[in-house]
């Protein structure tokens, strides 16, 4: 945070997948016939060879489908197990299961022929079929009856095509001689002799015997030579249906991305990693929280609206889908070694009641699974950070206190040093050459930080603070808001050296909106800020990259990122980039600080359960006249 000198002091910021066979239906492409072939051998006194099983037997003409190996139970190889044929509607004219008997020459009939009358005799036999009162000894007599002829050919012919077996029929051939459709999807399950056999695919069947349909040419010759047709016909036609509608999905106008991103960001929170607003609240209406109406256009109201420095508000973050915001919990420098640590109480109550009492919006959040329940239950997560380690007064115990009240980064330093750490101006202003990073203190103020599982911000400080907490810590840190020193040359920001430990520490580096620390002057635009973020994943990589805008805090913000209700155009203008994807965005937006977070969480419960215990160590003592001293 940036803010001119007033009542308060400096400002937060320094303004410089077969279908399965069961589900398809089995074809019986000859089940409509309607003739009944009639029963002779009732009539002569013969006797059925093959009498109906006893009651208690499976009726097998109930399934419909089988498994394609062969059955599991131990069947002697003489055994027929005749398929039962869709296309009964009337229970009594189908055909009995023929399970157990010992001869393959039993074809049963689906054409409503009864086992107690008829029968087929075996092949041996010269008599092979019998009809109404006229048994026929052989063809021959078939014909000189006169129930011969065509019309028993007919009659055959119908019989065959609708038995299972493979039986030669005396010379008319077995029903795969009398296939007329394609049986590639689901195959003819016929049981012979304990096996299933599957007919070949859209092949000529084998011939037991003369048809004038073998004479002809087969189906299954035509349809394997137009199967190869079809199927390029098939693709050129859904090539050309699909491709104009695979082009219609790319993000190709702002509209188009906007939407796009408007997608990704109800799958992942937008996380905001600095915001200044409590600072303004304080400084505006003095903490008066009944004098805040969050929920209104502050930019209509007084004195929010005639103020360079305030771009935040409900309606605004709303529109800006921002899923979760750190509110920073601020002092100025000058209250250090005075009542920073009080002053800091008073923001973190501040920030509490503000998710408090607009509950409906905000909700306070110290979890990774907090936040993430709080943006699938649509509110905007609501963070503390503490910025600025003179907040502490140098102890430690002052820094737990701050993690049990809901904080959940500490930035080492702001605009100042302590007496544990450099500040960047003490870096710019040469004043602290010889002090070393961080002191003992300070290292121990990390590892506390380490310990309770909170955050370690390193914006503000000196590189070599950012390289000596680098060494130091055991968890991910975090630059809250901070740009690449390579494209603007501020103590601000971080250098190449300190980005590329940055991927080794797996953290992440927060892109601010101030002019000053994009460009290094008073104007930017939206393009100079994706200019920042790109160097960042340049150098250390897409998983070490996020947003920290820094709202509330500056008064010169990018041309296109004038308040929190403009995330979704940075977002949008990324896409533009064909080397962006959808899941870099979502990196970007959030998913690098989950993470960081997350890890910071690991390395707390490890710890837990390693029993360390809490850092014990004093600071030298502060020789201020306006402190007690130490006991």
């Amino acid at each position: 945070m940036h803010h001119p000198p007033g009542n308060y002091g400096p400002g937060p910021q320094e303004r410089v997948h077969q279908v399965p066979r069961a589900s398809i239906v089995e074809k019986c492409p000859y089940d409509t016939y309607p003739a009944q072939i009639p029963d002779c051998c009732a009539t002569t006194g013969m006797q059925d060879p093959y009498p109906r099983p006893p009651s208690g037997y499976t009726d097998y003409h109930a399934r419909t489908t089988y498994p394609e190996d062969v059955y599991s139970q131990d069947v002697p190889s003489t055994f027929h197990r005749p398929q039962s044929r869709i296309g009964f509607e009337d229970p009594s004219m189908r055909a009995q299961s023929r399970i157990g008997y010992a001869s393959d020459s039993r074809c049963p009939s689906r054409l409503g022929y009864e086992d107690t009358g008829g029968s087929y005799i075996d092949q041996t036999d010269h008599r092979m079929y019998c009809t109404g009162g006229n048994c026929m000894k052989d063809t021959m007599s078939v014909t000189a009856r006169g129930v011969c002829g065509e019309e028993v050919e007919l009659d055959m012919r119908r019989h065959i095509q609708a038995c299972a077996c493979t039986c030669n029929h005396m010379g008319y051939g077995n029903y795969m001689d009398y296939q007329t459709t394609c049986l590639t999807e689901l195959p003819d399950v016929a049981p012979c002799n304990g096996i299933v056999r599957l007919p070949p695919p859209c092949e000529d069947s084998p011939s037991s015997g003369s048809s004038k349909e073998r004479r002809e040419q087969s189906p299954r010759k035509k349809c394997r030579v137009l199967a190869p047709v079809l199927l390029l016909v098939s693709s050129l036609l859904l090539g050309g249906l699909c491709l104009p509608l695979l082009l219609q999905t790319a993000p190709v106008t702002h509209q188009q991305r906007l939407d796009v991103i408007r997608r990704l960001l109800t799958e992942v929170p937008l996380i905001d990693g600095h915001n200044d607003l409590p600072w303004n609240v304080r400084k505006f209406v003095h903490n008066q929280l009944g004098e805040v109406n969050l929920s209104s256009d502050l930019g209509r109201v007084d004195p929010w609206a005639r103020s360079d420095w305030s771009h935040t508000d409900i309606p605004r973050l709303r529109a800006g889908l921002v899923g979760a915001q750190f509110w920073s919990a601020y002092v100025p420098c000058g209250a250090a070694q005075l009542n920073a640590v009080q002053l800091s109480l008073e923001q973190i109550d501040v920030i509490r009641r503000l998710a408090e009492m607009n509950a409906q919006h905000l909700t306070l959040v110290t979890s990774v699974k907090g936040l993430i329940d709080a943006h699938r239950e649509g509110k905007i997560a609501s963070l503390i950070g503490v910025e600025g380690g003179h907040a502490l007064g140098n102890s430690l115990g002052v820094l737990r206190t701050f993690y049990g009240l809901g904080a959940r980064y500490l930035t080492l330093t702001h605009a100042c040093d302590t007496s544990w750490a450099v500040c960047s101006v003490g870096e710019t202003n040469n004043t602290q050459e010889n002090a070393p990073g961080l002191s003992e203190f300070g290292k121990a103020v990390v590892r506390e930080l380490n310990r309770l599982g909170m955050l370690v911000d390193l914006s503000h400080v000196s590189t070599k603070t950012m390289r000596a907490a680098l060494q130091t810590t055991r968890a991910p840190v975090i630059f809250s808001h901070s740009a690449a020193r390579a494209l603007c040359n501020s103590t601000r920001n971080v250098p190449d050296d300190v980005l590329r430990s940055l991927a080794e520490n797996d953290g992440v580096a927060m892109v601010p909106f101030y002019t000053y620390f994009i460009t290094c002057n008073s104007t930017a635009t939206i393009r100079d800020v994706i200019a920042h973020i790109n160097h960042i994943r340049s150098v250390a990589g897409i998983n070490h990259v996020g947003i920290g805008a820094g709202f509330d805090g500056i008064n010169f913000t990018p041309t296109g990122l004038e308040d929190v209700s403009r995330y979704p155009q940075l977002l949008a203008t990324l896409l533009e980039d064909p080397s962006w994807t959808e899941d870099d965005v979502k990196k970007l937006a959030g998913l690098n600080l989950l993470r960081v977070f997350k890890k910071v969480e690991q390395v707390r419960d490890e710890w837990q359960r390693a029993a360390v215990l809490p850092v014990e160590k004093i600071s030298p003592p502060d020789n201020s006249a306006c402190t007690y001293g130490v006991s």
